[in-house]
Formats: C-alpha cells, sequence, structure tokens
C-alpha cells in the first residue's frame, strides 16, 4: 500500500478483512465544529472516530502532546486496529489533521499506513457513499513502541539553534512566521532562529490533494530548505507541521522529525530566543 491513496483505490478496497479506515478530524483552532458529531452524521462506510483532541499526553501542560506509547496502544485496539492491519486515515480538515495521526502511528511503530488524497472533501466531491451512526470495532492486540528519532524536545530544539546540525521547517502562516500576524493562542510573535518558512497548504493543491513530487521539491526550493539535510518540522502546536513531514516522506525523503512542542512550547517561554522577519 502507498502511503497516499486515491479515493478510487479507497472505494475498491472497503470492506477487505485486512483494512481499518479511520476518521482522523480535529479543529484545534475552531470550537464550534464538533469533529465527533460530524463523524456520526456521516463518514466514509466502514470508519472509525480516531478522536485526536483526546490521544494526548495529559501530564503535560502544553496542547497535543504525544501520548505514552501504551496509551496510543490502547486507543489503536479500541479501534479495531490490530498488529496485521493496514490502516487509511482521512480528515475533513483544510489542515489535513489526517498527517498528524499518520506521524502518530508511524512513530508508534505502525507503518503500513496511508492517507486519503483529498480527504473527506474530495470523498463527498465525487458522490461516493456514506453513512450515520456510530461503529463497534472489534478490539485488536496492537503493539506499540516509540521511536524517539521520530520526535524532537525542547532542550534538543535549544541545542539545534546552536549547532545549526538540523534544518528547521515552519508550516505556519507566512504572517505568523515573520511575526506580522498575533498568535491566535496569544504568544509572542515570531519563529524560532535560523528556521524557514513553508506554510503547509502549499504543499496542496487548490482540491486539497498532495501535489506530485515535483511539485513537493519545488516547494522546498522556494523555502531554502536543502533536503540532503536532516529536518526537523514545527508549526503551532505540532498538527500541520506534519504535513510537511508527511510531503518530505512523499518524495523519499525520512531524515526528518517533528518538535512536538511547536510555537506552544516556545512562544510561552521567556527564555526561548525568537526572531521576526522573514527567514
Amino acid at each position: 500500500m502507498d502511503p497516499l491513496v486515491s479515493t478510487e483505490w479507497l472505494a475498491g478496497e472497503l470492506g477487505a478483512s485486512d483494512l481499518k479506515l479511520i476518521d482522523a478530524s480535529y479543529f484545534p483552532l475552531d470550537p464550534t465544529r464538533d469533529p465527533a458529531a460530524e463523524y456520526e452524521a456521516g463518514h466514509i462506510p466502514g470508519a472509525v472516530f480516531m478522536g485526536l483532541a483526546g490521544l494526548v499526553d495529559t501530564n503535560s501542560p502544553l496542547p497535543g502532546m504525544l501520548p505514552p506509547a501504551e496509551k496510543f496502544a490502547s486507543r489503536a485496539a479500541a479501534m479495531g486496529v490490530g498488529d496485521g492491519c493496514r490502516v487509511v486515515l482521512y480528515d475533513a480538515t483544510a489542515h489535513r489533521t489526517s498527517a498528524r495521526a499518520w506521524w502518530m502511528f508511524r512513530t508508534f511503530g505502525k507503518n503500513a499506513v496511508a492517507i486519503l488524497d483529498g480527504g473527506l472533501q474530495k470523498w463527498r466531491a465525487e458522490g461516493r457513499p456514506l453513512e450515520a451512526g456510530v461503529g463497534t470495532p472489534r478490539q485488536r492486540h496492537f503493539t506499540a513502541w516509540k521511536d524517539e528519532g521520530r520526535v524532537r524536545d525542547l532542550g534538543q530544539m535549544l541545542a539545534n539553534v546552536d549547532s545549526g546540525a538540523e534544518q528547521v521547517v515552519d508550516a505556519r502562516g507566512a504572517k505568523r512566521f515573520t511575526g506580522e500576524e498575533g498568535d491566535p493562542r496569544g504568544l509572542a510573535p515570531g519563529h524560532i532562529p535560523g528556521s524557514r518558512s513553508l506554510p503547509m497548504d502549499r504543499m496542496l493543491n487548490a482540491d486539497g490533494t498532495f501535489k506530485d513530487e515535483a511539485g513537493i521539491r519545488a516547494e522546498f526550493a522556494a523555502a531554502g530548505v536543502d533536503l540532503a539535510r536532516p529536518m526537523i518540522t514545527t508549526c503551532g502546536s505540532g498538527v500541520t507541521a506534519a504535513t510537511l513531514l508527511f510531503s518530505a516522506h512523499l518524495i523519499g525523503k525520512d531524515d526528518v522529525a517533528l518538535y512536538d512542542g511547536s510555537w506552544s512550547e516556545w512562544g510561552m517561554r521567556p527564555d526561548t530566543p525568537k526572531a521576526t522577519g522573514p527567514a
């Protein structure tokens, strides 16, 4: 299974015994939308709801941090995801939250996982079937272990400001990166010194599908990213950063980690260096 699958491919695979379809919609900055209620009102047949908002480390003061491996394993098992399953993720958001879910699965040891290109929006636009209600999947065994190499923490990020060993690429909008636009959480403006700006929507076509390899490479190049060097992606809270990481994976670049605390951590602290203006 490819990491990015089409609606046509999925339509032909629906009902396969080893396929688990998951709605990973999440609206962290829009409290007026309820992803669970939207899922219940209409989802791709056979899909289960992931509940990204609750799949976090509740011992962390930061929003949306990775949960412990055992918590992720428990949730995956409850969704019916077993060790031998293929997983396809989709969402109904402009921020492609399915990429965050994809990164989480990969970080916790699941490699047979893909994203539906264009998400629920494309599925709906093509007039494909939906179902309502909440499914009751059979619980399966899911083995989780955390690949620490896929994650960066505050200490590593501070050390990297000094060393420059890894490129930092910021998925937030350009004006939030420069500091021209305020942070929606009321945090300090600007970006991590030395980082590059590459808003995540530049990886997508107008219909919400991902750009092809040439298009993705062109966007990285335009942002001044050297694809021969290792990379860290960051954003506001670790969600849209996953879209850049997934896009890099699509072109065969996997020496990429994600700063899970992102600007929610960096921008909150008075002791972290901050830069404003263009990269």
